[in-house]
């Protein structure tokens, strides 16, 4: 497929063993003869795509749909039919050093960003397993691609052998691309928090200068006239 991009690794890890256990032929054993053994592991194939070829995968080669992502941005917004178990788990250890981390995390990523303080997920491939085997066609999703790319590893040494990531996550997919369940839309779903009200600001202030503008620009002696009752220092 033209614009995916994959790696296939062959390792194989050679174990040489001198054993006096005797090699069986015609009925006959000969003593002395080392013994070889060799154990070849085939790493998964996993395909770097965009939003197009994604959906083509899906509707084309049967893959499905893996949401890697935390549960706040999952139900932001996530793909319609799609599977979840996150990467990452929200961190309620309660050992003094995790409490002063989650404290200095929530005063300022978690209050501006709206990102919970997580840990990585110590079930993620079991739970992974418990609902797909390893000759399963996955598609992994995630807000940024990152998240994605470290599960595709995690799946990878587990013996998966068909997954793809959507390059730069649902950040960059165009809204309508996939059909959705949420409040907002993908692309948006990494976005909460102080962030987000001061974005709202700024595009009610940014309206109301453009408003202005405009006014003053096709009515200036209304604005003029308007002026003259402004309060002078």
């Amino acid at each position: 497929m033209a614009g995916i991009y994959s790696s296939s690794t062959l390792s194989s890890v050679s174990n040489f063993r001198t054993s006096w256990l005797v090699e069986t032929h015609s009925r006959r054993t000969i003593p002395g003869k080392p013994l070889h053994r060799r154990n070849v592991n085939i790493k998964a194939e996993v395909s770097y795509v965009n939003a197009d070829e994604a959906k083509k995968l899906i509707a084309v080669e049967g893959y499905a749909i893996l949401d890697v992502r935390d549960n706040s941005q999952y139900n932001r917004a996530h793909i319609k039919s799609c599977y979840h178990v996150p990467l990452f788990v929200e961190n309620q250890d309660n050992d003094f050093g995790t409490i002063i981390k989650r404290t200095v995390h929530n005063n300022f990523s978690g209050l501006f960003f709206g990102l919970p303080f997580t840990k990585l997920n110590p079930d993620f491939v079991q739970s992974v397993k418990s609902q797909f085997s390893p000759e399963s066609k996955l598609l992994l999703v995630c807000q940024e691609g990152l998240r994605s790319s470290a599960a595709a590893n995690q799946l990878d040494q587990a013996g998966f052998q068909s997954i793809a990531c959507i390059t730069s996550g649902l950040q960059k997919v165009k809204p309508g691309t996939f059909d959705s369940v949420g409040t907002t839309e993908l692309q948006d779903a990494g976005k909460a928090g102080l962030i987000t009200v001061q974005g709202k600001i700024s595009a009610v202030l940014g309206t109301a200068l453009v408003c202005a503008y405009l006014f003053i620009t096709f009515f200036p002696e209304q604005a003029e006239k308007l002026l003259q009752f402004a309060p002078t220092s």
